[in-house]
């Protein structure tokens, strides 16, 4: 049976736009990421995407003679968060993946005894701002950021989970 010149043309016009189809549903979709907010609105992620899931980070130690049951072994709420991030990168890199590939954060802070039992959501902020949204990795991610009463210890002000992705 033999195809005429327009079956031939309609064949191929189908085949491009699956093939388009697919490649668009292929990639990661960062959502609201217009401007300078820090963060995005949400993240579309293609059914076949690799993602990876972080159990909640806790910061390390900066002062091992101060009591490990305050803050001030661990530093304050942006020594922390910086201390979790470089935690996360590097569980991240002995994975293959990197900061460029989080697509979602949920951070947890801890009311800081100085500020009055009030969350340092700017110095949470300002550490965040070192690893995300920057020159060398532009990528935002979507986050939730909630004070809570407590952590596993009592001088931690900061813990973050992190879900990272890579498309096909």
């Amino acid at each position: 049976m033999a195809i005429s010149l327009p079956q031939k043309f309609a064949a191929l016009a189908l085949s491009l736009a699956c093939t388009t189809a697919a490649h668009a549903q292929s990639a990661i979709t960062r959502l609201g990421a217009e401007g300078s907010a820090p963060i995005l609105t949400g993240v579309r992620l293609p059914a076949s995407a690799e993602t990876l899931y972080l159990s909640g980070q806790v910061p390390p130690v900066i002062d091992a003679k101060a009591d490990p049951l305050t803050p001030a072994a661990y530093g304050d709420t942006r020594t922390q968060a910086i201390g979790v991030f470089r935690k996360i990168e590097a569980l991240l890199a002995a994975q293959g993946y990197g900061l460029k590939d989080v697509v979602k954060l949920t951070v947890f802070l801890v009311g800081d005894p100085r500020l009055g039992g009030k969350q340092d959501f700017r110095g949470f902020s300002e550490a965040y701002a070192q690893f995300f949204a920057t020159a060398d990795q532009p990528n935002k991610v979507a986050r939730s950021t909630v004070q809570v009463a407590g952590l596993a210890s009592p001088g931690f002000l900061v813990e973050i989970e992190a879900i990272a992705a890579k498309a096909p």
